[in-house]
């Protein structure tokens, strides 16, 4: 990974050289000795911009902003996220109840060339795991969800016309297919109009 976007916190005045630039021990400042393009942001406004052209985005805030800073930039932008730990940043205890902290790796200035280089590997990897897993998850809800309302069409079906679940089942299959639709929205289609037919005034 060579192109990253910095988010640097202004709350650590002490990170900052006296010329203005960034300290030797900050996150901006190792990465560029080390190779890499980088790009610093304070806010979120100045960070979005800077999105689309990252293969990473490094936060060097305080742990106890980390998520919040993180659901920011993932809503525009999906790219791993790492966190920058240094005495600064690592304001609470590991045992502190910090939520879902998601980082898909740490990296500090005690890290030379190659193991940041390997950090950015395995973070990139982190990610798209995590992306793997959120994506299966979501399937799985969409087809829990798609269960029910076929589970509930089918005994609303076999109940009004005397049919067993199997031919419900089938009715529900031959008319999805006649309509070219998945068989959850026919199913819910049949109990949103069944509700509506049997909702009191």
């Amino acid at each position: 990974m060579r192109a990253l976007v910095v988010i640097e916190n202004r709350n650590m005045p002490s990170r900052e050289s006296s010329d203005g630039f960034h300290s030797p021990a900050s996150a901006a400042a190792v990465l560029l000795r080390s190779g890499y393009q980088v790009t610093s942001a304070f806010t979120c406004e100045q960070a979005l911009p800077l999105l689309p052209g990252a293969e990473a985005c490094v936060l060097d805030v305080p742990v106890s902003v980390f998520s919040e800073w993180r659901e920011q930039l993932t809503v525009h932008r999906a790219l791993p996220i790492l966190w920058w730990y240094s005495e600064h940043t690592a304001n609470l205890k590991p045992s502190a109840n910090l939520g879902s902290i998601a980082a898909d790796g740490i990296l500090s200035a005690s890290m030379n060339p190659a193991e940041l280089e390997w950090a950015f590997y395995f973070g990139a990897r982190a990610y798209q795991t995590r992306r793997q897993w959120a994506k299966e998850r979501e399937q799985l809800l969409t087809r829990l969800e798609e269960r029910k309302w076929i589970e509930r069409a089918k005994g609303l079906l076999s109940s009004m016309r005397s049919i067993s679940e199997a031919e419900a089942y089938d009715m529900l299959r031959k008319q999805a297919m006649n309509e070219r639709r998945r068989i959850g929205d026919v199913a819910a289609s049949v109990v949103n109009a069944y509700q509506l037919l049997h909702e009191r005034p």
